[in-house]
């Protein structure tokens, strides 16, 4: 499943305008193409992700009263009052993302950007049949004990820093001033770079950087937990349950940690198929093995029968037959029926009339009530005949063997 990160063009943007794009290959380790073009261009994958920069982006701590996350109409309202004294823009004219996992009563993070022109861009690149199924930012603050994060990044035309810790995340101009204003960074700090600006960066924080290509950096931004596609971008509850199930299942089978839980997964499945498989040879084996023994004992038992068809039935015909050539009793001659039937009948209930023919035994003037009838036919049953009434007429015959 191939996944295609998208960046849209900071507004104000046209149609004509090129989005940055990467192509990953399923496993997300391999990039195969990237690049720029118009939504249209864009190449098809199964998993299109849409990246917001962070220069449009704005970032705000919150605390949410309890009882305020019942529906996105109310979060929205809160949102608009919260955030009102500290923005440069009207609310309405926003878009609010919460981090993933708020809670009531606990500060969370909101981002915030333009909402026209975020909702522009999706319809941009959805408009191409493409759909796209979670909208990521760029960076995104870090929780709180995480050591910060220092990303420069651009060319030389535009080159930008960026900073991202537990406070939230800055971007400015990658120059002398910005360095006065970030000041002095922990020691802990991950300084990272791209190759265009690499040696910008290193002249204004006099050490060597790790290079950080854009697309490797895209990538990480893909596994971000955050989902800005909240509120009216988030369709329905489908979608968002749909998208957070996606979210899950590329997690499992294509992030690195869960990749010891996957080969486990499929030794264990196939250890089972194995099994089965093993068991079920066996099984067949038994059964076979069974079928030959019956065979067996017909062919040897009966001579004359050469074609074995059904092995139970043809004895019990031979059986049948010798009996009659013998002068033997079967279960279907009249002396039989009369001794099952004679132990079966409720007591004082005698038959007016009883007529043999052609195996079947018809008996008259019982009269028994529907219960009666029903408790001699299960007895019957038992002894190896059926029996049926019709009206005043009771027929008795030996049941075909199984």
């Amino acid at each position: 499943m191939a996944l295609l990160f998208v960046i849209p063009p900071l507004p104000p943007a046209s149609a004509s305008d090129a989005y940055g794009w990467a192509l990953w290959s399923a496993d997300g380790r391999q990039v195969r193409e990237h690049g720029s073009a118009v939504p249209a261009l864009l190449p098809s994958a199964d998993e299109v992700l849409l990246g917001v920069p962070a220069a449009v982006l704005s970032w705000h701590q919150v605390t949410l009263p309890q009882g305020s996350l019942g529906g996105n109409v109310r979060v929205r309202a809160l949102l608009n009052g919260l955030l009102e004294d500290r923005l440069l823009d009207d609310p309405e004219q926003l878009h609010f993302a919460l981090a993933p996992g708020a809670q009531a009563g606990a500060p969370a993070w909101v981002a915030a950007c333009n909402r026209a022109w975020l909702r522009a861009a999706v319809q941009a690149i959805e408009s191409t049949g493409r759909r796209v199924m979670r909208i990521v930012p760029e960076w995104a603050p870090l929780p709180v004990g995480a050591p910060s994060m220092v990303f420069a990044t651009g060319d030389d035309d535009k080159a930008l820093v960026t900073v991202c810790d537990a406070s939230g995340v800055v971007t400015l101009p990658l120059d002398a001033a910005s360095m006065a204003v970030v000041g002095t960074l922990p020691e802990d700090t991950t300084l990272q770079t791209e190759p265009a600006v690499a040696e910008r960066a290193e002249q204004l924080f006099e050490q060597r950087i790790p290079i950080l290509t854009t697309e490797a950096r895209w990538m990480q931004a893909s596994q971000s937990p955050w989902d800005l596609a909240q509120g009216d971008l988030a369709s329905n509850g489908r979608a968002r349950a749909g998208k957070k199930f996606n979210a899950v299942m590329q997690t499992l089978r294509h992030a690195p940690q869960w990749r010891a839980a996957r080969w486990g997964a499929v030794l264990l499945i196939a250890a089972q198929l194995v099994g089965v498989n093993a068991w079920a040879w066996k099984e067949r084996n038994a059964l076979e093995a069974k079928r030959g023994a019956v065979r067996s004992m017909l062919t040897q038992t009966f001579p004359a029968v050469q074609l074995v068809v059904d092995a139970p039935v043809q004895m019990s015909r031979e059986v049948a037959l010798l009996q009659v050539a013998t002068g033997g009793v079967t279960a279907s001659d009249v002396e039989p029926m009369l001794a099952a039937l004679g132990t079966s009948l409720p007591p004082g209930r005698m038959p007016t009339a009883i007529d043999y023919s052609g195996g079947q035994l018809r008996v008259r003037g019982l009269g028994l009530p529907a219960s009666d009838a029903e408790r001699l036919s299960s007895t019957l049953s038992t002894l190896g005949y059926s029996a049926r009434s019709e009206g005043d007429l009771l027929l008795v015959q030996a049941e075909s063997p199984r």
